[in-house]
């Protein structure tokens, strides 16, 4: 897989990839994702931020991700690990729906933290939504921990760390 910055010229496939997982969560009643979040302002905003990243296989996105320093203030009521480390957050990861449950999330999350690691970046955090079991079973199976929680409009999300 090609990993690479998303283009503003990407803004329709990534907008498309979204709500096609939108409907897919919609299907296995998760109700994490809807069309008041993720908007196309957001991943617009993304993009022009040069923090989205693209995977791309046989000439088509089929994953995204966001990494930044930016997170919710509620991260602050999580009881971090490593609070003074050098982090970064991870956000959006979402992988196509005819591209999953084939290790996509697993070979981009590892291609995160490798990048990171390249970078000199100690740790990573993330929020993810207590009723995706598809989600917890990613980052709990790669070493995330659970380091608090956080509520916000669609309901639960646990705060999570992994010390790379």
């Amino acid at each position: 897989m090609l990993y690479r910055k998303a283009d503003i010229s990407d803004l329709s496939a990534v907008s498309e990839l979204i709500a096609s997982a939108v409907e897919e969560m919609e299907r296995n009643d998760i109700h994490q994702w809807d069309s008041i979040y993720p908007a196309d302002t957001d991943l617009r905003a993304d993009i022009e931020s040069g923090t989205m990243t693209v995977g791309i296989k046989d000439d088509d996105i089929v994953v995204i991700y966001v990494i930044n320093k930016i997170f919710d203030e509620q991260y602050r009521n999580g009881n971090l690990q490593y609070p003074d480390s050098d982090f970064r957050v991870i956000h959006r990861l979402c992988v196509a729906p005819k591209y999953q449950h084939k290790g996509i999330a697993k070979k981009t999350l590892t291609h995160i933290e490798d990048e990171l690691r390249r970078n000199s970046i100690d740790t990573v955090r993330l929020d993810v939504f207590t009723k995706n079991p598809f989600a917890l079973s990613l980052y709990r199976s790669n070493g995330y921990t659970e380091v608090g929680t956080a509520h916000w409009r669609k309901g639960s999300f646990l705060l999570m760390e992994k010390h790379l």
